[in-house]
Protein backbone atom coordinates (compact mmCIF):
# COMPACT_ATOMS: atom_id res chain seq x y z
CA UNK A 1 0.00 0.00 0.00
CA UNK A 2 1.54 3.34 -0.96
CA UNK A 3 1.84 6.16 1.58
CA UNK A 4 -0.89 8.37 0.09
CA UNK A 5 -3.42 5.53 -0.04
CA UNK A 6 -2.55 4.57 3.53
CA UNK A 7 -3.05 8.13 4.82
CA UNK A 8 -6.42 8.45 3.07
CA UNK A 9 -7.62 5.08 4.38
CA UNK A 10 -6.33 5.95 7.86
CA UNK A 11 -8.18 9.29 7.95
CA UNK A 12 -11.36 7.66 6.66
CA UNK A 13 -11.31 4.78 9.16
CA UNK A 14 -10.24 6.61 12.33
CA UNK A 15 -12.95 8.89 13.69
CA UNK A 16 -11.10 9.79 16.90
CA UNK A 17 -7.36 9.34 16.39
CA UNK A 18 -5.05 9.13 19.40
CA UNK A 19 -2.97 12.24 20.04
CA UNK A 20 -0.25 10.12 21.70
CA UNK A 21 -0.12 7.47 18.97
CA UNK A 22 3.64 7.89 18.50
CA UNK A 23 4.44 7.11 22.13
CA UNK A 24 2.01 4.16 22.30
CA UNK A 25 3.28 2.57 19.09
CA UNK A 26 6.86 2.94 20.35
CA UNK A 27 5.87 0.94 23.47
CA UNK A 28 6.78 3.82 25.83
CA UNK A 29 3.22 4.56 26.94
CA UNK A 30 -0.18 2.95 27.20
CA UNK A 31 -3.70 4.23 27.67
CA UNK A 32 -6.90 2.73 29.00
CA UNK A 33 -8.85 4.46 26.22
CA UNK A 34 -6.64 3.37 23.31
CA UNK A 35 -7.80 0.86 20.71
CA UNK A 36 -5.37 -0.56 18.16
CA UNK A 37 -6.40 -1.15 14.57
CA UNK A 38 -4.60 -2.35 11.46
CA UNK A 39 -4.67 -1.16 7.89
CA UNK A 40 -2.76 -3.54 5.67
CA UNK A 41 0.44 -4.26 7.62
CA UNK A 42 0.42 -0.96 9.52
CA UNK A 43 -0.97 -0.26 12.96
CA UNK A 44 -2.83 2.77 14.27
CA UNK A 45 -4.30 3.89 17.58
CA UNK A 46 -7.81 5.25 18.08
CA UNK A 47 -9.19 6.95 21.20
CA UNK A 48 -12.52 5.74 22.61
CA UNK A 49 -13.44 9.16 24.04
CA UNK A 50 -13.87 12.47 22.27
CA UNK A 51 -13.52 14.31 25.60
CA UNK A 52 -10.27 12.50 26.43
CA UNK A 53 -8.92 13.22 22.96
CA UNK A 54 -9.70 16.92 23.42
CA UNK A 55 -7.96 16.97 26.83
CA UNK A 56 -4.87 15.22 25.43
CA UNK A 57 -4.86 17.58 22.44
CA UNK A 58 -5.03 20.65 24.67
CA UNK A 59 -2.25 19.31 26.89
CA UNK A 60 0.04 18.42 24.00
CA UNK A 61 -0.59 21.78 22.29
CA UNK A 62 0.25 23.67 25.50
CA UNK A 63 3.27 21.46 26.12
CA UNK A 64 4.57 21.96 22.58
CA UNK A 65 4.38 25.73 22.95
CA UNK A 66 6.17 25.66 26.30
CA UNK A 67 8.86 23.24 25.03
CA UNK A 68 9.73 25.06 21.79
CA UNK A 69 13.14 26.14 23.06
CA UNK A 70 14.23 22.74 24.34
CA UNK A 71 12.99 21.01 21.16
CA UNK A 72 14.59 23.69 18.97
CA UNK A 73 11.43 24.33 16.96
CA UNK A 74 10.89 27.79 15.59
CA UNK A 75 7.46 27.35 14.03
CA UNK A 76 4.37 26.81 16.11
CA UNK A 77 2.47 24.44 13.84
CA UNK A 78 3.08 21.57 11.52
CA UNK A 79 4.14 18.03 12.18
CA UNK A 80 7.23 17.28 14.26
CA UNK A 81 9.93 14.83 13.26
CA UNK A 82 9.33 11.42 14.84
CA UNK A 83 12.16 11.80 17.36
CA UNK A 84 10.94 15.23 18.50
CA UNK A 85 7.33 14.05 18.74
CA UNK A 86 8.43 11.08 20.84
CA UNK A 87 10.58 13.28 23.05
CA UNK A 88 7.72 15.74 23.56
CA UNK A 89 5.12 13.06 24.29
CA UNK A 90 7.11 10.65 26.46
CA UNK A 91 9.17 13.35 28.17
CA UNK A 92 6.02 15.37 28.84
CA UNK A 93 4.20 12.41 30.35
CA UNK A 94 7.23 11.52 32.45
CA UNK A 95 7.25 15.12 33.65
CA UNK A 96 3.61 14.82 34.70
CA UNK A 97 4.41 11.56 36.48
CA UNK A 98 7.26 13.30 38.33
CA UNK A 99 4.85 16.05 39.46
CA UNK A 100 2.30 13.51 40.68
CA UNK A 101 4.84 11.23 42.38
CA UNK A 102 7.78 13.38 43.56
CA UNK A 103 10.72 11.33 44.76
CA UNK A 104 9.63 8.16 42.92
CA UNK A 105 11.85 6.87 40.11
CA UNK A 106 10.57 7.59 36.61
CA UNK A 107 8.91 4.56 35.04
CA UNK A 108 10.10 3.16 31.73
CA UNK A 109 6.46 2.85 30.69
CA UNK A 110 3.71 5.37 31.42
CA UNK A 111 0.87 2.88 31.82
CA UNK A 112 -2.16 5.16 31.37
CA UNK A 113 -1.90 8.46 29.52
CA UNK A 114 -5.51 9.48 30.20
CA UNK A 115 -5.21 8.79 33.92
CA UNK A 116 -1.92 10.74 34.15
CA UNK A 117 -3.14 13.82 32.26
CA UNK A 118 -6.49 13.84 34.10
CA UNK A 119 -4.82 13.47 37.52
CA UNK A 120 -2.49 16.40 36.79
CA UNK A 121 -5.30 18.60 35.53
CA UNK A 122 -7.37 17.77 38.62
CA UNK A 123 -4.44 18.39 40.97
CA UNK A 124 -3.52 21.78 39.52
CA UNK A 125 -7.05 22.86 38.58
CA UNK A 126 -6.32 23.55 34.92
CA UNK A 127 -3.80 22.54 32.26
CA UNK A 128 -2.39 26.08 32.21
CA UNK A 129 -1.63 25.90 35.95
CA UNK A 130 0.67 22.88 35.67
CA UNK A 131 4.27 23.89 36.57
CA UNK A 132 5.62 23.25 33.08
CA UNK A 133 9.19 24.19 34.00
CA UNK A 134 9.35 20.84 35.85
CA UNK A 135 7.82 18.99 32.92
CA UNK A 136 10.27 20.61 30.47
CA UNK A 137 13.16 19.18 32.50
CA UNK A 138 11.95 15.68 31.67
CA UNK A 139 11.59 16.53 27.98
CA UNK A 140 15.16 17.82 27.96
CA UNK A 141 16.41 14.71 29.77
CA UNK A 142 14.52 12.16 27.64
CA UNK A 143 16.63 10.06 25.31
CA UNK A 144 15.18 7.44 23.03
CA UNK A 145 16.56 3.94 23.02
CA UNK A 146 19.88 3.56 21.24
CA UNK A 147 20.01 1.38 18.17
CA UNK A 148 21.24 -2.11 18.90
CA UNK A 149 22.59 -2.62 15.40
CA UNK A 150 24.55 0.12 13.66
CA UNK A 151 23.30 1.20 10.29
CA UNK A 152 25.14 -0.46 7.49
CA UNK A 153 26.96 1.81 5.14
CA UNK A 154 28.04 0.99 1.63
CA UNK A 155 30.03 -2.20 1.47
CA UNK A 156 33.71 -2.02 0.55
CA UNK A 157 33.77 -5.71 -0.40
CA UNK A 158 32.65 -5.14 -3.99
Amino acid sequence: MDQDAFRKTYRDSSECFCIFETSILSHRCGCSLADRFCIAEREGIECRSDAAQALCSDFLETLREKARFVLKIHHGTGPLAHSKALRLQVGGLRGLHALLHPGDPLPLLIRDIHKTVTACRDRFGDLEEIPYQEVIKQIAAFQDRKRTHPRRGPSNDD
